[in-house]
């Protein structure tokens, strides 16, 4: 038998994609850990600390950074978010895949990190709805968003989209199902790579 180191599976996609229902779903499945980032905005109704995010003053946040705790970080919309590299790399070793559901800021600086544990296990995938109307119409949601509002979710989304060129895997995004069906097919056929293989 040989073992396998975990696969760090990287997901991108503009709001309304689906690409956190697609994580948490192979989550809940048990095939991969969900990594939680951090953050340091406040907990919104019903979010709880340690499953939605791990929340942190901006002192800890802070603290952590100057430590070179993070795989990746970022600030937006004044608040700061990013991942541990202790959601990743204790898993990775321990033959766990690992997903993250992550913005395209985060995403290019997980590429450029020079852990060869990272640069092994990493493959990333772009989700997106398959038309733009599809998007502007899951955008929209219950029809309680202004007009204006909408309209700076769709500029969001286009920007985010305009990245897509820069991952490996593109899934359009279908029927809820078709599209786990897709996302899990990618995790399992990258299981079987040879080079994920440690022979005793």
């Amino acid at each position: 038998m040989s073992a396998r180191t975990g696969i760090l599976l990287l997901v991108s996609g503009p709001s309304g994609s689906g690409k956190t229902t697609l994580c948490r779903r192979l989550s809940g499945e048990n095939e991969a850990h969900y990594s939680i980032s951090c953050t340091t905005r406040a907990p919104r109704p019903g979010e709880v600390n340690g499953r939605d995010y791990h929340f942190l003053t901006p002192d800890e946040f802070s603290h952590r950074v100057a430590a070179g705790e993070f795989l990746e970080h970022a600030t937006v919309h004044g608040n700061s978010y990013g991942t541990l590299q202790s959601e990743v790399l204790g898993y990775l070793s321990n033959g766990t895949d690992v997903v993250m559901d992550i913005d395209v800021q985060g995403a290019a600086q997980v590429r450029a990190c020079e852990d060869p544990a990272i640069r092994a296990a990493l493959v990333d995938i772009f989700v997106m709805p398959a038309t733009e109307d599809e998007l502007h119409a899951r955008l929209s949601g219950r029809g309680t968003d202004s007009a204006e509002v909408i309209a700076l979710r769709m500029r969001n989304a286009l920007e985010e989209i305009a990245h897509q060129h820069e991952y490996t895997f593109h899934l359009h995004s279908g029927t809820h199902e078709e599209d786990y069906l897709r996302f899990k097919a990618l995790l399992l056929a990258e299981r079987l790579r040879a080079a994920r293989h440690i022979h005793p």
